[in-house]
């Protein structure tokens, strides 16, 4: 943990990567929405911090911009919780239609106190109180101002935007206030995001906060790109030196037994097509997989299945880790001001579960295999410098974001992911992580055992925005699943696990699997990356 206020650091990021490519938008510092231009600013000045309530209990500090540039103007304040190095921004906008009477910003019309400290009995420095500027007609405020007095902030001091320039908002991560439960009472304050995200959407990620009065959110608008969501992104060669710079380390556990292949080696190794209703007669697939069926859905009239002969099948079930590659899905978020770079990793066997009970560590048979298994960590880049922002980390149906300044690196920019024994969800950290309670749970184990290099070993499957600069391999377009579906005796699974626990533990171990998601039980291959609602959409 660390000390309040938040450090001033960039955490454990080395090296500050520059794109310079002439005539290019991407990296340059400013976005042009259409009339009105943002830039990111990470330098703030401290005007008021807590040391109890939030996050582990470590209060928050909230900053407003300073070294803004010259012509550009403070939309919002910043806030972030004590329990992390200080790592945000907000955006700072300028007004670029050179119409006096409808530009994109106005000041506005005066400011509304929202909440104080005054009352609090909390450890403090000072006085905090929070603003909401009043817009102009046509214009909405995006962001709310904190002083450290009772005197209204200077009607100069920020700018509301035109209406047509934003978009719907929501909470996303909790920085201070007496509970992250939404129907706390008192005031709650939460980092806010776009609310439709995704490849087509347009909402811009501002950087500012949103409080929460009893439960009741604050109504505040984030920006909007109406100037297209392209412009920005990194070509061909910014997007190779992304990678290369930022491309993660994963490290899988000591005694992991089933790695990572590439697609072209798993097909060029016996994997075979089934066809529902001709299941005697499996066919090879090619090594791009063009034989794949191209169109239909996941209707479960086709599958992939590993070779038939069981020496094969036990070989191929390892992977082949030398060979194996990320696969990268290039896109625009958050109205083209982000590049989303998704990582996916291909396993030919996704190893069963093993379950903690109390004292006793539990192989629970099947409960957990299944042939085929992706996996993915994503990298968001700002498209303003050029860094790394954050970074995903998928665990099993859902996952972490995880900010830059709280990563591990190697290598300079290189971030570390562990891929967790026989599962392979994604961890930023290495060692035990626990579903389910402290006496019982599924365990999943990472370590640094050996090493995949993702910045040297990948393939752009696709970025649209590039149009045909990547040719998608056949196989992306294969919606049918990765794996058979096979049926099982779950109650004898349970048996057999029993049968190793002593008799007191028995009833509570059999409890705790009755309650595990239903995807657990029985075997059944996952569908392709291009089948996840991620592949157009934001992360879970």
């Amino acid at each position: 943990m660390i000390q309040n206020p938040p450090r001033e650091t960039k955490g454990r990021l080395i090296n500050s990567v520059r794109f310079y490519v002439s005539g290019e938008g991407f990296a340059s510092g400013i976005i042009d929405l259409g009339g009105l231009q943002i830039c990111q600013v990470s330098k703030f000045t401290k005007i008021w911090a807590t040391q109890e309530g939030g996050p582990d209990n470590l209060g928050a500090t909230f900053f407003e911009p300073s070294s803004i540039p010259d012509g550009f103007f403070m939309l919002g304040c910043y806030s972030q919780p004590n329990n992390k190095p200080l790592s945000g921004y907000v955006l700072v906008g300028k007004d670029t239609t050179n119409d006096s009477l409808d530009g994109s910003l106005k000041p506005p019309i005066d400011y509304t106190l929202v909440w104080s400290s005054e009352s609090l009995k909390i450890k403090q420095d000072g006085i905090g109180y929070i603003w909401l500027p009043t817009p102009p007609d046509g214009y909405k405020a995006i962001g709310l101002l904190i002083t450290g007095s009772p005197e209204k902030p200077a009607i100069d001091k920020a700018r509301c935007v035109r209406s047509d320039f934003t978009d719907s908002n929501e909470n996303q991560a909790w920085i201070w206030g007496p509970g992250e439960d939404v129907n706390s009472n008192g005031i709650n304050i939460y980092s806010s995001r776009p609310r439709n995200r995704g490849i087509q959407a347009m909402g811009v990620l501002t950087g500012t906060f949103i409080v929460q009065n009893n439960g009741v959110n604050l109504d505040l608008p984030c920006l909007k790109n109406g100037n297209g969501n392209k412009n920005f992104m990194p070509n061909e060669d910014q997007l190779k030196a992304i990678v290369e710079a930022y491309g993660p380390h994963i490290y899988f556990h000591p005694d992991e037994e089933y790695f990572p292949s590439s697609v072209k080696w798993y097909f060029e190794n016996g994997a075979l097509l089934y066809k529902k209703g001709d299941e005697a007669n499996p066919g090879p697939i090619d090594p791009t997989g063009s034989n794949l069926p191209q169109d239909g859905e996941n209707d479960d009239a086709y599958w992939i299945d590993l070779p038939m002969d069981n020496a094969e099948k036990e070989r191929v079930k390892k992977g082949d880790l030398s060979g194996a590659c990320g696969y990268l899905h290039v896109k625009p978020m958050f109205g083209g001001t982000f590049t989303d770079v998704a990582i996916w990793l291909f396993y030919p066997f996704n190893g069963p579960a093993r379950v903690k009970v109390q004292f006793l560590n539990v192989p629970l048979g099947k409960i957990g295999e299944h042939i085929g298994d992706w996996e993915h960590v994503t990298l968001r880049i700002s498209n303003f410098n050029g860094e790394l922002k954050s970074m995903y980390f998928s665990q099993h149906s859902r996952g972490i974001w995880v900010d830059a300044s709280e990563l591990e690196f190697e290598n300079g920019n290189k971030p570390v992911a562990f891929s967790s024994l026989h599962g392979h969800a994604f961890y930023p950290e290495q060692g035990l992580v626990l579903q389910g309670n402290g006496n019982i749970g599924i365990r999943n184990d990472s370590g640094k055992g050996k090493l995949l290099d993702l910045g040297s070993k990948f393939l752009v499957v696709e970025a649209e925005y590039l149009g045909s600069v990547f040719v998608e391999p056949p196989w992306l377009n294969y919606a049918r699943k990765w794996g058979p579906k096979i049926s099982y005796s779950t109650e004898d699974e349970i048996k057999k696990v029993e049968k190793v626990l002593p008799g007191k533990l028995k009833s509570v171990f059999e409890k705790f699997v009755r309650g595990l998601p239903n995807e657990l039980f029985g075997e059944e291959g996952p569908i392709g990356p291009k089948g996840k609602d991620s592949w157009n959409g934001d992360e879970r």
